[in-house]
């Protein structure tokens, strides 16, 4: 297979092409008052070229201090416009595996993009960090591309009674004096965008089992009565995904709800996060609930090796919703459908959502069609051969990279046998075409 160019066409100033990340270790101390990190990233990596410089993400109210490289320094070592270049001594050859040791400071802020605000945020009391796309270097400095994956360690020192959650597993929780250190390890590879830090007065309680995979949330006391109702069905929406998309693909999974309140919940690895208000019994706070668990199998353990096949993220995540509504006894995945399609035909016909540019890769009509795609699949080769390719798809490229392409091969293995049936024929003017197709 031939692989997209790094940097990505939709995030040209994000990401190198020159090595991949294994594995990230960062240890970060927060002063939540002033707003200030003090980091140290140990990143381990392997150069794909030849390599004279190496660049990095980062943003430049984030200071480095001192890099080295293999334990010596580097020649020499420059930010600017959200890179952190660095001239070697002398190149790295091809293949080589390296390790670079970088301690930095600074007052993390928001990255402001065509997006919004990406990365680290400042709450009420506390902090959030959403970094889709591209908010990552707004707090570590990495090698932000959707394609690279690595594992993570996350070590973070903060203030005494605040509680931080991070992406993965807590292996560590101590105390000294007025500081509290919390340790992190996301073992399954992950996207630096997908990389996550909560940081609240939350108190972490376990709320459920499925299986072998407890479900946590994370909340403050005052909201823990809101919390009971709003997530009464989590446990049943895990169930659920699971029969239709195959087993959870993590070790555990985690819901933050924050005291502030949120425009939209917000996904990363292995966990959620939501505001008070999104708590409620209502479809609209419900679908979203089950849209971020459902990204864990679509956008986070199968990443887009492009952003160009977002709709991989949100068209799945999307029609997940529609499949809840139909286990919970709500309306059905026909009915849900019907009425995105009527939706659709009131809006502008002017995207081709299977490479909508990187304006509107996040527009509604991106999650609504390529919901719509999938119900249309669907119906097309009946419940049973749908929801085998789905299992197949998640587990073929579990914890991976995927475009459209692979989604189209995969499937017409396994619907090789329905006569005179083309995947990439049946998806075309639903993905690629703006003309809305007739309504399945």
């Amino acid at each position: 297979m031939t692989y997209p160019a790094i940097p990505d066409e939709y995030t040209p100033l994000s990401g190198s092409a020159s090595y991949h990340v294994e594995h990230y270790e960062l240890t970060l101390d927060t002063r939540l008052a002033s707003n200030k990190l003090m980091g140290r990233a140990v990143i381990t990596a392997v150069a794909d070229v030849e390599c004279a410089t190496l660049e990095l993400d980062l943003v430049a109210s984030l200071r480095v201090s001192k890099i080295t490289l293999d334990g010596g320094r580097v020649a020499k070592y420059g930010q600017r416009q959200g890179k952190l270049v660095l001239t070697l001594r002398a190149p790295l050859p091809e293949g080589h595996r390296f390790t670079l040791d970088l301690r930095y400071e600074g007052n993390p802020h928001p990255i402001r993009g065509m997006w919004g605000e990406v990365g680290w945020e400042e709450l009420e009391d506390g902090v959030l960090v959403a970094g889709q796309p591209t908010g990552a270097p707004s707090w570590f400095p990495c090698n932000d591309h959707p394609s690279q994956k690595a594992s993570y360690k996350f070590t973070v020192s903060t203030d005494a009674n605040y509680t931080v959650v991070c992406n993965g597993q807590l292996t560590t929780h101590t105390t000294k004096s007025s500081r509290e250190t919390w340790v992190y390890v996301q073992a399954e590879p992950m996207s630096s965008y997908l990389a996550t830090l909560q940081i609240g007065r939350y108190r972490v309680q376990p709320w459920a089992q499925v299986g072998d995979v407890p479900i946590l949330v994370a909340a403050p006391r005052a909201l823990e009565s809101e919390t009971a109702v709003g997530l009464a069905r989590q446990k049943d929406m895990l169930e659920t995904f699971q029969d239709r998309f195959g087993p959870y693909p993590f070790g555990d999974y985690t819901v933050v709800v924050t005291e502030d309140e949120l425009e939209i919940p917000l996904e990363a690895q292995s966990l959620s996060i939501i505001g008070r208000n999104h708590l409620g019994t209502d479809w609209e706070s419900q679908r979203l609930i089950a849209h971020e668990l459902s990204h864990q199998w679509f956008g986070n353990s199968l990443t887009v090796r492009r952003w160009r096949d977002i709709w991989l993220h949100e068209g799945f995540a999307c029609y997940a919703e529609w499949i809840w509504s139909e286990a919970a006894g709500l309306d059905s995945a026909r009915d849900r459908a019907a009425a995105a399609y009527r939706g659709l035909k009131r809006k502008a016909q002017n995207i081709a959502v299977g490479a909508p540019g990187p304006e509107l890769m996040f527009d509604d009509r991106v999650y609504k069609r390529g919901a719509l795609a999938l119900h249309a699949l669907r119906g097309s080769v009946g419940d049973e051969l749908f929801f085998t390719v789905l299992k197949h798809w998640t587990q073929t490229f579990r914890h991976g990279s995927v475009t459209t392409e692979d989604f189209i091969a995969l499937a017409d293995a396994h619907w090789r046998h329905v006569p005179g049936f083309s995947t990439g024929d049946f998806l075309y003017p639903w993905l690629y075409e703006t003309a809305l197709p007739t309504q399945p």
